[in-house]
């Protein structure tokens, strides 16, 4: 076998000097859901980490408070309001977040639709209920990306990072309609890769395990016995918070992350390798 640098096995093939840039700075990231939860720990890390967070909510107050928060350690922030879905919003955003930096670098599409459902069987589930997590978890998903593209691909660069759930992987029941979006991300992020990766944007998914934040549940399905089993499930036996996501974002929005695409990765603390 014989081996050699990547310029030695593939000559035509230049390997640009930023494949080990794992630097954020001055990115202009897009995080929708970013007014609570793990949209808001994400838009903290990232302006952290020198990027530039669009803080997208459907709550102005919630936005403003989370740029605030972030302005006021020294970072920069865009407080926005957004109903993803809503195209005609969605596009309104957009259109604010090119008017103030010329560009979109990253999208995280996170905002959801889960905290305030009730838990019950799947034929009980109200049409209209079912109809608006369905145009929140995937119509939103689907608005923000195609809103944001032109403006990747005019620049040779975009990262998209769906947000999903180990829902997914877990079945979870009586939550049929958020399951069911959330697998739905997946197969997004699949066909998206496919179409978007010669221009060079990436997509892919985190997967999340049970995440701690502090937005209640109106459920109340997450009862400490159910943490205390969830995480003795896990590698990593520990509540997962929404910091725990936050590095692989990043890595996922840097240049250094340019080969990957198409991927589902499980950000659960090691959950999924229990079964």
């Amino acid at each position: 076998m014989t081996v050699g640098t990547a310029e030695q096995i593939a000559p035509e093939i230049e390997v640009p000097a930023e494949a080990r840039n794992f630097s954020v700075e001055d990115r202009v990231v897009i995080v929708t859901g970013a007014g609570q939860g793990i949209g808001r720990e994400l838009a903290r890390q990232f302006a952290a980490a020198g990027a530039i967070p669009v803080i997208a909510d459907l709550g102005l107050e919630n936005a403003q408070s989370v740029a605030k928060e972030i302005t006021a350690s020294g970072g920069k922030a865009l407080p926005l309001v957004v109903d993803v879905a809503k195209k005609d919003s969605v596009d309104e955003m957009v259109a604010a977040t090119l008017a103030k930096f010329g560009r979109v670098d990253v999208l995280i599409n996170n905002a959801s639709l889960f905290s305030n459902l009730a838990k019950r069987p799947f034929d009980q589930i109200p049409q209209a209920e079912w109809q608006r997590v369905m145009d929140v978890n995937i119509n939103g998903v689907f608005f923000c990306s195609s809103a944001v593209v032109g403006s990747m691909r005019k620049n040779r660069f975009g990262r998209i990072i769906n947000i999903s759930s180990d829902s997914v992987h877990r079945g979870t029941k009586n939550y049929l309609h958020y399951v069911t979006s959330k697998s739905a991300l997946i197969g997004m992020t699949n066909s998206l890769a496919r179409e978007l990766g010669a221009e060079g944007i990436t997509v892919n998914c985190i997967r999340p395990g049970t995440v701690a934040t502090e937005v209640a549940e109106r459920a109340a399905s997450l009862t400490p016995e159910v943490r205390q089993r969830n995480i003795d499930l896990q590698c990593i036996p520990r509540t997962i918070v929404p910091s725990d996501l936050a590095g692989l974002a990043m890595f996922l929005s840097t240049p250094a992350a340019s080969f990957i695409t198409g991927q589902t990765i499980a950000c659960d603390g090691g959950y999924t390798h229990s079964f």
